[in-house]
């Protein structure tokens, strides 16, 4: 114990480790003592109440995919499509979408109609975890392998030149030799997190069709049924479970109710970055003072209540992270490699958790018109980008509507975003594309260019995928959104 506060206080020495953080605190609970407090020290309620306002925030992302691993847990011996709008699949595998994701689904925000996807949960630490690449030609796609903080770690896609075979994903504490026949392997941070394939498709059924023979090779599985051969499945064969379709926000996968009853698993579960040591210790502190005491667990669980409200609840909309571009535009520039970035790495898992790193993916939200007001369907706006003003990009780009949860807002024509996969877009005379994003359905001459808005509040969200210099390096950003009438 001395050695451990030892280490704590004094930062010169090696890191205390998050499982020594724990089993000091076991160690004086089993003797009978209170929490690591100094000489004379006890917590009042409103110091509990700050560090856990602090704790929700910062570890909101964490306990998120804590929870998906948990709640995933129970599938043992099969995988399953949910009603066919969410993948499924026991620890350690992943399922395929075979077509674009369902509006109706509930499960992930800001969901993409350009890609198809695919979903899994890992756990390196049972084992490493071999990852199948099919030849894709030259379509479009990227396999971005998360950890539990969702930063991302897999150098696997196409602006990755990755050739087609087999990689391996493994926990940060794996000393295994590479098997013959594994290409590569990549190392996580921590034993839990996500694997998603993304792959393009276009706006075509025959591009469809000549996928999906592709999609059956896409597969994770754990390395001791690893054989070197490519193994198939069809997805389309999967059989399916009932649902709950939820009509607005999405699923709760962090509840303030219970959050501190399941935060020091979360964190056993996540080694602290380098200079985190102290973070991880002081709530852990917390955490033991409110087990010991009843009315602190009630300050704790009312302080998870107000910073659901007040801290994390507001950070839904894009106008309140980000880095601030011209016309009211935000992007982020860490994405998925977020370090000690707690904030923007909480937005983004509210907003629009699992988006792909900078050079994979540039994202640029809009949440306002070049005025400054909340888009909303009851007025008519235009975007208009210059002739050769695109965003340039090696993949493809596109601008999805998303409604005021971030979800696909299911509409009569079915579109929901625009762009490189889009068919008959119609280009102005002078090489101009403007595009129309409104409630009403507009001329005939204009249809090609809608994007149907629902009635209330709404977003709009540029993928820039495999983005260009331009985009790299700030010269380029998207036009106003401009309110007409």
């Amino acid at each position: 114990m001395l050695n451990f506060l030892r280490r704590l206080l004094w930062r010169d020495t090696e890191p205390v480790t998050a499982s020594e953080v724990a089993a000091a605190a076991r160690e004086r609970s089993a003797a009978g003592l209170p929490p690591d407090l100094p000489p004379g020290s006890r917590y009042t309620p409103e110091y509990v109440r700050t560090v856990a306002r602090f704790a929700y925030l910062w570890a909101w992302p964490l306990v998120n995919i804590y929870n998906r691993y948990w709640t995933q847990d129970w599938v043992k011996t099969q995988t399953f499509l949910v009603g066919g709008v969410a993948p499924v699949t026991p620890i350690n595998r992943l399922a395929m979408l075979c077509k674009s994701i369902d509006p109706g689904q509930r499960y992930i925000t800001c969901p993409s109609q350009d890609l198809i996807y695919g979903f899994g949960v890992l756990d390196l630490g049972r084992e490493p975890v071999v990852v199948q690449v099919p030849d894709f030609g030259g379509r479009f796609y990227v396999f971005q392998a998360s950890d539990q903080r969702t930063d991302a770690y897999a150098d696997i896609g196409s602006m990755y030149g990755t050739k087609p075979g087999f990689y391996l994903l493994v926990g940060p504490d794996w000393r295994g030799d590479l098997p013959e026949g594994i290409i590569a392997s990549f190392r996580a941070a921590t034993n839990l997190g996500t694997i998603i394939p993304r792959i393009f498709y276009a706006e075509d059924p025959d591009d469809n069709a000549s996928l999906q023979p592709l999609l059956q090779e896409v597969l994770a599985y754990p390395l001791s049924e690893f054989d070197g051969t490519m193994q198939r499945k069809d997805w389309s064969q999967l059989p399916t479970l009932p649902w709950v379709k939820l009509k607005d926000e999405e699923w709760r996968w962090v509840n303030p109710a219970k959050f501190f009853d399941g935060l020091s698993d979360a964190l056993k579960a996540c080694p602290p970055l380098r200079g985190e040591e102290a973070i991880y210790a002081l709530v852990e502190s917390v955490l033991e003072a409110a087990n010991a005491d009843a009315s602190l667990r009630e300050v704790l669980n009312e302080a998870a209540q107000e910073a659901d409200t007040t801290l994390v609840t507001p950070l839904l909309q894009f106008r309140n992270f980000g880095v601030s571009l011209p016309h009211n535009w935000t992007t982020v520039v860490n994405s998925a490699q977020f370090g000690t970035d707690s904030y923007t790495r909480t937005a983004v898992a509210k907003s629009n958790i699992f988006i792909n790193r900078p050079h994979e993916a540039r994202y640029f939200y809009q949440d306002l018109d070049a005025d400054g007001a909340r888009l909303n369907g009851t007025r008519s706006y235009r975007i208009t980008f210059k002739k050769d003003a695109v965003p340039p990009v090696k993949g493809f780009w596109s601008i999805t509507l998303y409604d005021k949860y971030h979800f696909l807002f299911e509409n009569e024509i079915g579109r929901h975003a625009v762009g490189t996969r889009s068919r008959g877009l119609r280009y102005a005379e002078d090489g101009s594309l403007t595009l129309h994003v409104q409630r009403e359905r507009p001329e005939e001459e204009h249809l090609a260019n809608w994007l149907p808005a629902p009635a209330d509040d709404f977003s709009l969200y540029i993928r820039a995928y495999w983005p260009l210099p331009p985009i790299d390096e700030g010269r380029w950003t998207p036009p106003p959104v401009l309110r007409q009438g």
